[in-house]
């Protein structure tokens, strides 16, 4: 698939922040009465870091929605190309996420980032840039929180609660798994929040973690100890 990249990758904060406020306005959140979309294809997306210097290994792996098994996958072995700026730790991985997604053959309906959406103190997380470079359908499923305040959703699989910041609605903590703890679902781009909800049910049907993600985490880390030589 192609991914049109309409800027260069920034060299220092102010930079990163310019483009993200660029780009911010071209995302779009679906009312929760919209139709949800009825994806065929669902990729999901993850990163692996070196924990000794810089390298990391991106892996984006192509599921069928219906059954969850996997069409295609892809990983790239790069470098983090930005430093550790908080808010801005996408442009770490984006360069080798975007050549991992220009590998595959397929082009899928629904990308599921390890990362944040709106749920983001600029508004505009990893699963945001991604959705509006490709113009697909995007969510966010972190494994944390990072902006706002929440209740505890009841104990059982299903139940949700409101993240708010700032006054504002920008994600869920969800029980994916009966006594489990949440994880945190936010819009990307094109989807509403009830549907990035629904179809993170129904991407992690026996685990707290999507299955989008339990692959795409898997292959990440097994391609970076290649990379470093490191064994299994």
């Amino acid at each position: 698939m192609r991914v049109a990249v309409p800027h260069r990758w920034p060299v220092d904060r102010a930079e990163a922040e310019a483009i993200q406020d660029r780009l911010r306005p071209r995302v779009r959140v679906e009312p929760d009465d919209a139709p949800p979309p009825r994806p065929r294809l669902v990729a999901g997306l993850d990163v692996a870091y070196a924990k000794d210097d810089e390298r990391l290994a991106a892996a984006v792996v192509v599921l069928d929605a219906a059954t969850l098994e996997v069409v295609e996958s892809v990983t790239t072995v790069g470098r983090a190309a930005f430093p550790y700026v908080p808010g801005l730790f996408a442009f770490r991985e984006l360069p080798t996420l975007v050549t991992a997604l220009e590998r595959l053959t397929v082009t899928p309906d629904l990308l599921v980032c390890d990362g944040q959406g709106v749920a983001h103190p600029r508004r505009f997380g990893l699963a945001c840039h991604l959705g509006v470079l490709t113009d697909l359908p995007s969510i966010g499923v972190a494994k944390q929180s990072l902006v706002g305040d929440h209740a505890d959703p009841a104990p059982q699989r299903g139940a949700w609660s409101p993240v708010r910041d700032a006054g504002e609605v920008v994600g869920r903590a969800l029980r994916t798994q009966t006594g489990v703890k949440p994880v945190y679902v936010s819009v990307g781009h094109r989807v509403s929040l009830a549907a990035a909800t629904d179809l993170t049910l129904r991407l992690a049907p026996a685990y707290r973690l999507p299955e989008t993600t339990r692959h795409a985490d898997r292959l990440s880390r097994e391609a970076l100890r290649a990379a470093l030589g490191t064994p299994a």
